[in-house]
């Protein structure tokens, strides 16, 4: 094993410890990555608050790239020094759901718990969410990662790795949104902006943003968002309605807060859906008329990170971004070291940064 640096939760709610951890070595289809740099997400800072629940102590962070330093046996495909994305998705390609084509589902358990991270005296520490990048490296299944060519800032591939294929993915794959159809866009944060940029993509007509802060609804709008309603005002889904003539073919919920799962269905035009991304805390519900749905042919569906099948879907994105039609750099708030994660997650929770990043030096 080797000693590197990490940001490690001790205790639900407060803040992170930088330390040194042991990591181990690549195992069988396992590689070792030195990363460059890893995005905060606020599913990151959830978990850290014992909002869902999980083992301490325990490394988070799960939106990184870097350049693969070591490679277990039987890993194909990948040379020492590679650039790749790193993402949460361990997909074992041989249950019911990977064969199915939805990795995102594997039904494989996952035990972070006992490989591949180490305290410094040797204790067991949680690889959170199958990746544990708040550190300096990783290891982890050479299935969770995409190679990417050189010339993309591993700054702007990290983003890729959960928010841009969470967003995207949730339009492209979940809602299966057609061009010139309509959709709402609930919460502008970082899956927001990137649920409006797919939309975009896919040749939506009318792009309605919804959030709390002008400020973002603004920011949208350089995404593609065609409008932006305060979800503040009374009843803004009449507003939404007006301005597309009719009622979305889609509405796209990025964040946790179950008023606006509560609200999400009011948007909704006849036969169209409700996609379910954000998560609210575990326990929290969320009401709504069934009968409405029923009548007119609607659904609420959940997404887990976009529906994304990551060897098909990061390369089209890296590729968008190379063409410049994807917006990529222009998502990043602030940019950070290891010994400032504090403060970056504290900078994310005040709703104002877009994605804050984490750079290493190494």
């Amino acid at each position: 094993m080797k000693t590197i640096k990490a940001a490690v939760c001790h205790e639900f709610g407060q803040p992170l410890v930088i330390e040194d951890v042991l990591l181990a070595d690549p195992a069988m289809g396992e590689i070792e990555v030195t990363l460059k740099a890893v995005a905060i997400c606020h599913s990151d800072i959830t978990f850290a608050s014992g909002a869902w629940g999980g083992t301490l102590p325990a490394v988070y962070g799960h939106e990184a790239a870097g350049h693969v330093s070591a490679l277990g046996d039987g890993v194909t495909g990948l040379a020492l020094g590679d650039p790749v994305i790193v993402t949460l998705i361990r997909a074992c390609g041989s249950c019911a759901s990977c064969a199915g084509g939805k990795p995102t589902l594997c039904e494989t358990p996952i035990d972070g718990g006992s490989h591949p991270l180490k305290t410094a005296q040797n204790t067991p520490l949680h690889q959170a969410m199958a990746t544990g990048a708040f550190a300096e490296k990783v290891v982890v299944s050479h299935r969770q990662v995409v190679k990417v060519s050189d010339d993309i800032p591993m700054e702007a591939a990290s983003l890729v790795a959960c928010g841009v294929i969470t967003g995207i993915g949730a339009v492209v794959n979940a809602a299966e949104l057609r061009a010139g159809q309509d959709v709402v866009v609930i919460g502008a944060g970082g899956v927001g902006l990137n649920a409006i940029q797919g939309a975009r993509i896919a040749g939506a007509r009318r792009i309605i943003a919804i959030d709390m802060s002008e400020e973002k609804l603004e920011i949208a709008k350089e995404f593609g968002a065609t409008d932006g309603i305060l979800a503040t005002e009374k009843k803004p889904w009449i507003r939404a309605m007006r301005a597309m003539g009719k009622g979305a073919d889609a509405v796209i919920v990025t964040v946790g807060a179950i008023p606006a799962y509560d609200e999400a269905p009011r948007y909704l035009g006849r036969g169209g859906k409700v996609i379910m991304v954000g998560m609210p805390h575990s326990g929290a519900k969320s009401t709504y008329e069934p009968v409405i749905l029923a009548a007119i042919g609607q659904g609420m569906i959940g997404s887990k990170m976009g529906d994304a099948v990551i060897q098909r879907d990061i390369p089209w994105m890296v590729d968008l971004y190379q063409q410049g039609r994807l917006k990529l750099d222009e998502l990043i708030s602030g940019r950070w070291t290891l010994d400032q994660i504090n403060e970056a997650i504290e900078d994310t929770k005040s709703g104002s940064a877009k994605r804050n990043v984490i750079l290493f030096d190494t």
